[in-house]
């Protein structure tokens, strides 16, 4: 196996590699990645630990990642997104803009509902369907979010926009989890009932989607746009029906007629599943370990925020200077071995310096693997007519790993124990390493780097 090593240019100076984190464009995709990150965690970790807090066994905890479908089949609705504008809104705003708009109004109210919907009163099949909207209506930014990030941005701006929206996204995250965490922990302080503080907090969380929101007026529409609404102008009378079909076929077909279509689907599917399956019982195997939800919220908001900035800038910089492979692979070996870093704290036990230590690798390493993933998936995305479709395609079977590969994590957990789960776990990154070098040998990846000068607008 050869991994070429080689960077494809000249490393930027570190004052030029800063200066571009500021231009306008990649700090409006900054403040979008933190609107994307935060919904995820509120229908996926955090209600895990809501739920476990009040006596939900393991095996249906597992069964939890399954709300999760919505970020799965997500390409099923983009074509609509793709192909048709939301009256007012569209023209008011644009033809990217006025979708993103109206899911962030539809997420804040999903999110309120499931506040509302408390897992130790509530049947577990409402708060199942309560989490369940909130994916939708997050997997719905996503479309709109990833498909104005890759069309709004220069060539020379795409390294830089991807290290931003990961990092801001993982703070999102961050937020939901650990920053939930404190809040619900804060209304308790204040003589709050553990239910009412729980709801108070996913309530508070509602209220942060106002930052998406904000940054949804203060955006530009991408210039790229103007193609795809010439193409809509053109078609304004057509049936609607009609007009999604259209766009749905144009953006398969024209993805699955390319050269390893099929293989470079499974490898989308598989490249995240190790980190993913882990990823979705660390929280209750924190807890489990006998860490209260302060102290796991402590470790995650302070070394974990601080690993994930500097993982996330760090996979921009490693993005930006060397071949897309070359990354790929760093970030598969590091996915692997950020979770045999929890194998080792199943062995330390309760003991906070070891959690810090595994927080803190499990962020930074997830920073650089996602950088990476998502600067590869936007390289496989090239027509503004079928951006959302495709890359909600992409990020959808990314998404396979953690919805439903990974919905028996719980079980094999109190099958094999601790120790033993996150050894399988990073066995489970084997499968994607094997179809990456299958993907380099047949020469993929040529044709795949940017070409310098060419912007995205062009």
């Amino acid at each position: 196996m050869t991994v070429t090593t080689e960077p494809t240019a000249a490393s930027p100076s570190w004052r030029e590699a800063f200066a571009i984190y500021l231009k306008p464009r990649v700090l409006i995709v900054l403040f979008l990645g933190f609107a994307s990150g935060l919904p995820l965690a509120l229908s996926g970790s955090t209600l895990l630990v809501w739920m476990r807090e009040v006596g939900v066994d393991l095996g249906t905890i597992g069964l939890f990642a399954l709300v999760g479908t919505p970020y799965t089949i997500k390409f099923l609705w983009a074509p609509v997104v793709d192909a048709l504008d939301v009256p007012v809104l569209t023209r008011l705003l644009g033809r990217r803009r006025g979708w993103l708009m109206l899911s962030q109004v539809l997420l804040m109210a999903a999110i309120l509902i499931l506040a509302a919907s408390n897992p130790k009163f509530s049947p577990l099949t409402v708060v199942a369907g309560a989490a369940l909207l909130v994916a939708i209506a997050s997997a719905t930014q996503d479309i709109l979010i990833d498909a104005f990030r890759v069309e709004s941005l220069d060539t020379t701006e795409q390294a830089a926009g991807m290290a931003s929206y990961v990092a801001a996204y993982r703070i999102g995250m961050l937020v939901s989890t650990a920053g939930a965490l404190y809040i619900v922990s804060g209304f308790e302080a204040l003589g709050t009932g553990k239910d009412a503080a729980w709801s108070f907090g996913y309530a508070a969380m509602a209220g942060l989607v106002l930052i998406g929101m904000a940054t949804t007026l203060l955006a530009r529409e991408p210039a790229r746009s103007a193609e795809a609404a010439a193409e809509h102008a053109a078609h304004a009378k057509d049936n609607p029906v009609k007009r999604v079909a259209v766009a749905a076929y144009g953006a398969f077909s024209e993805f699955l007629t390319r050269d390893m279509a099929v293989i470079v689907l499974a490898f989308v599917v598989l490249y995240k599943f190790c980190d993913a399956f882990a990823g979705t019982m660390t929280a209750p195997f924190v807890i489990d370990l006998g860490f209260t939800r302060t102290d796991y919220a402590n470790i995650v908001k302070g070394l974990g925020l601080a690993a994930t900035l500097i993982g996330g800038f760090a996979g921009g910089f490693v993005a930006r200077a060397y071949p897309l492979v070359t990354c790929l692979w760093l970030g598969a070996f590091l996915q692997m071995s950020s979770n045999l870093v929890f194998t080792w704290q199943a062995y330390m036990g309760l003991n906070h310096w070891a959690l810090a230590v595994s927080i803190t690798a499990e962020n930074f390493t997830g920073a650089i693997g996602t950088v990476i993933f998502v600067a590869y998936l936007s390289s496989l995305c090239k027509s503004p007519l079928h951006t959302a479709t495709q890359f909600a395609l992409l990020t959808a079977l990314a998404a396979v790993g953690r919805t439903y590969l990974s919905a028996t994590s719980g079980f094999l957990a109190k099958e094999t124990g601790w120790a033993l789960f996150f050894v399988f776990s990073a066995a489970a990154a084997i499968p994607s390493m094997l179809l990456l070098w299958w993907l380099q040998v047949r020469g993929h990846f040529k044709g795949l780097e940017p070409k310098a000068g060419v912007k995205a607008d062009d």
